[in-house]
């Protein structure tokens, strides 16, 4: 039998925590050996996720209480502005592993935009540079040599999958692109927060953050980079009343001559060979719902009134291809396991 990994999981008290162990046990490569919480340190992973109850996992410990020395890559789903510190003390006492981060730490290559958009400066440069991107579709060969990967953003994943590709083909003009997301209300995280209560995201819909969303700052690195100069999207996003899922309505202009057939034929032909990118047939639009629990993207390309305005429509799970799911799949390709382990399963609908 072949060896199995090591794999700690720092927050595993938190959704993203949660989704982390829920892909793992049945990851035939992966052993969980540590798991932790702050607040919950000492419980069982029963006590905090009854789902976990038939299981035999680690105690949830507090992060000083990790042997690093029988760790081989951690996962850390804690909040941003304390993950900087954790990971370089990581780092200094066990240099020989990998970390997935899933907060946004490591997410923007310059260091003042990240100060501009988290309102401090980051306290970890040289890891902040050494950091990759993790779009694996994007910078698989980059993932694969990499000992920190970023973990990009649930919105940002949804949009970035079908936009970097049209602006690298000169399909579209980078000057207009618009992003209308949705997002589950587990994008939010689980702390106790009085604008979460049932009563408060029931029955309506709102937008929030609009015109300084700082996942607007990796629209702007990512699509800049594409575009080879400087590029600013508008994006807003709203939160629905739905546990998961992320749905984002891209409004885009095609150049002279390519249409919505266009832009379809270079997505298709840019994922033809990838397994959780799916692009649907030109005209169709996917929902939510048939991604949910996957780590599966669908993206929908739909030919608007002028001949050079284009409607994209993606979708994720935000919780598995947008946070956990993502960062299993940097996880393989960073430990050298088949891309798709422990993430093959489909959908779970109805």
């Amino acid at each position: 039998m072949e060896k199995a990994a090591r794999i700690a999981i720092l927050g595993a008290s938190g959704y993203t925590g949660a989704e982390l162990v829920r892909l793992l046990v049945r990851h035939p490569r992966a052993e969980i050996v540590a798991l932790t919480a702050d607040r919950k340190a000492g419980q069982s992973m029963a006590e905090v996720f009854p789902q976990f109850a038939p299981l035999k996992l680690p105690t949830l410990v507090s992060i000083d209480a990790v042997d690093w020395s029988g760790v081989d890559l951690a996962f850390c789903a804690l909040p941003h502005g304390t993950t900087q510190q954790v990971i370089k003390r990581t780092f200094e006492v066990a240099p020989h592993i990998k970390v997935v981060d899933l907060s946004a730490d490591f997410r923007l290559r310059d260091p003042g935009a990240y100060e501009q958009w988290y309102g401090h400066p980051h306290q970890a440069l040289d890891l902040q540079q050494e950091a990759v991107y993790g779009i694996v579709e994007l910078y698989r060969e980059d993932v694969r040599k990499a000992r920190l990967v970023a973990n990009p953003g649930c919105y940002t994943t949804t949009a970035i999958l079908p936009v970097v590709p049209l602006i690298e083909a000169g399909a579209i003009d980078p000057e207009h692109v618009v992003i209308d997301a949705k997002s589950g209300v587990t994008g939010a995280g689980r702390s106790a927060k009085e604008s979460l209560l049932y009563t408060e995201v029931t029955d309506g819909m709102h937008a929030y953050g609009v015109g300084g969303h700082r996942h607007t700052a990796e629209f702007d690195q990512e699509f800049s980079r594409a575009a080879g100069r400087a590029v600013v999207p508008t994006f807003t996003p709203h939160l629905i009343p739905m546990s998961r899922g992320i749905y984002a309505t891209i409004y885009l202009k095609a150049v002279a001559g390519v249409g919505a057939a266009g832009v379809h034929r270079v997505l298709a032909e840019f994922y033809a060979g990838e397994t959780f990118v799916h692009v649907l047939p030109l005209g169709q639009v996917p929902q939510s719902r048939f991604v949910k629990g996957s780590n599966m993207a669908f993206i929908g390309v739909v030919q608007d009134r002028a001949a050079d305005r284009v409607i994209v429509v993606s979708t994720t799970d935000n919780l598995v291809k947008g946070a956990s799911g993502q960062a299993v799949q940097n996880m393989n390709v960073m430990l050298g396991f088949p891309e798709t382990m422990g993430l093959e399963q489909i959908a779970l609908f109805p």
